[in-house]
């Protein structure tokens, strides 16, 4: 109906041409389904996101389950039943697409994207198929499909992502999968947690010819990835899981050299980032001391940003010689702080106050539930011997990336939460969770591998990011952390599949941790 529209270089009347058409386009319809980058779709309400136009600019702003987010939109389209944006935000270093359909028209593009994924499957089966033929020596016939399907959805109205594939040949069955949707680096914690469960279970089914192997599909912009996380699964599951290549137009498999773990180790790293030290701010001082036990400070190259238990509220910085104070939650238009905004200075404070805090009654107030993560983190940060008595009280890095300029989208690099030091010297990388999440264990252990490269090569401690204090010179140990009944139910069953000397850890903590956290149960998980 309407073609793509470039709004990047708009002037002002063009953005605001293009919030008018838009809004017009989804006042139509009170229920969407928001998706970003081809993951799950979310259920979200009219009253829940807006387009606005801002100094030129075309802004979708959007309340989710993690808070509100502004997105800056530089293309959109409306074809088919289907809002689609090409957006950035953080100064553009996040891209994504962001696409947007009616829920009347969700069910028909939820078939026909199953649809989409199942005929992608079979596809990649006979791919397979010819390529395992191809492996054998003598004229043996054909590798036969036995099945070819699509893994259930997160949901039971969301499509698979990933294909299901059992390939016969005479002496013995093999299983493969592959992702079959949008193909992302962000993604391959997803898909060896899906994959690992998925052959974990055919292999408790008895029959004939066995299974006696597993070949993990990848595209080249997630095969480095792949190869990171397999060289750290257990000699067993080395063994029995085939890393293979698939071509970007899904027309050739060729077979994967596995790495080594000594790969890992001589591979280049990125330049380690510097450690900025937290200046003494007068304005910080004076916000933090309003609720010294709620707000933090997290610094940066740029000043200072307020915490109000782990949520980012207001951020401090030098302007020509002058502190000045920004305040609004994330996505949400952000003020200076001065005489003209006092009221909503006072209003933002009000609320905070109100609904952030663990004896707030509405549970299901945006502010309470948001960024939970951030909130477990702020707790321990204020004393990390809450969890281990052996770790030093200070410095504990809160969200560090080991690489300067490092993005989630640039092969899957995210921050670690806390990086903390024991008083033998040890390292420890903490990964929290606040609920059920089937990537803990492998993000903890990618955290692991950063952190291990880092340290062999003498950057953290040539960094001085514990002070003066001699970092052992052994690997990190990896705790894994969430409320007691907030692990994934495969927790164990994909923790047993990594390598014995990764040491990861599971520590239970107490359902009402805002109140107080306390460790209810602590043991090794993959011994």
């Amino acid at each position: 109906m309407t073609p793509a529209n470039p709004v990047s270089s708009a002037s002002v009347d063009a953005s605001d041409l293009a919030a008018c058409l838009i809004q017009q386009i989804v006042d139509v319809h009170q229920e969407w389904f928001v998706s970003e980058n081809g993951g799950a779709p979310l259920e979200t309400r009219l009253n829940e996101f807006e387009f606005y136009s801002s100094h030129g600019r075309l802004i979708f702003a959007a309340m989710t389950a993690n808070g509100s987010c502004n997105w800056r939109v530089t293309n959109w389209s409306w074809k088919d039943e289907k809002l689609s944006l090409q957006a950035t935000r953080r100064m553009g270093a996040e891209i994504a697409t962001i696409e947007m359909v009616p829920r009347a028209s969700a069910r028909a593009l939820m078939a026909g994207i199953a649809a989409a994924r199942l005929a992608r499957s079979e596809r990649l089966a006979q791919l397979l198929a010819r390529n395992l033929s191809g492996d054998e020596t003598d004229a043996a016939p054909l590798a036969k499909v036995e099945r070819a399907t699509v893994s259930p959805g997160m949901r039971r109205d969301q499509p698979g992502r990933y294909a299901r594939i059992i390939l016969r040949l005479p002496r013995e069955r093999i299983a493969a999968t592959g992702i079959v949707a949008q193909s992302d680096p962000r993604n391959v914690d997803s898909l060896f947690s899906s994959a690992l469960l998925w052959f974990t279970r055919v292999l408790a089914t008895p029959k004939r010819p066995p299974l006696g192997r597993l070949l993990l599909i990848v595209e080249p912009n997630i095969l480095k990835a792949a190869q990171q996380r397999h060289v750290l699964l257990r000699d067993w599951w080395r063994q029995r899981i085939e890393l293979r290549e698939i071509d970007a137009e899904w027309q050739q498999v060729k077979n994967v050299r596995p790495f080594e773990r000594k790969h890992i180790w001589r591979r280049r790293l990125n330049r380690f980032p510097p450690v900025h030290e937290e200046e003494t701010n007068e304005s910080a001082a004076q916000i933090i001391a309003g609720a010294p036990l709620a707000i933090d400070s997290v610094a940066s190259r740029h000043g200072q940003t307020l915490r109000y238990h782990g949520l980012p509220f207001a951020r401090v910085r030098r302007v020509l010689g002058k502190e000045r104070v920004w305040f609004g939650i994330e996505g949400s238009h952000r003020r200076v702080l001065d005489r003209f905004h006092e009221r909503d200075w006072s209003k933002l404070n009000d609320d905070l106050q109100t609904y952030r805090t663990h004896s707030c009654r509405d549970r299901h107030h945006w502010l309470y539930r948001a960024s939970g993560e951030a909130w477990l983190e702020s707790v321990l940060r204020r004393d990390i011997r809450r969890l281990d008595p052996g770790l030093i009280i200070a410095p504990i890095h809160a969200q560090f990336r080991t690489s300067h300029g490092s993005t989630a989208r640039a092969g899957g690099a995210r921050p670690i939460d806390l990086l903390a030091l024991r008083h033998d010297g040890r390292l420890v990388v903490i990964e929290l969770k606040v609920s059920e999440d089937r990537e803990h264990v492998f993000q903890g252990i990618d955290y692991w591998r950063r952190v291990e490269a880092h340290r062999r090569r003498g950057h953290i401690s040539a960094a001085k990011l514990f002070g003066e204090r001699e970092i052992s010179d052994e690997s990190p140990l990896v705790y894994l952390v969430a409320p007691t009944l907030r692990f994934h139910p495969s927790f164990t069953t994909l923790a047993k599949t990594i390598a014995p000397d990764i040491e990861l850890y599971r520590f239970d903590i107490n359902e009402d941790w805002r109140a107080g956290v306390r460790v209810v149960r602590r043991e090794r998980v993959n011994a």
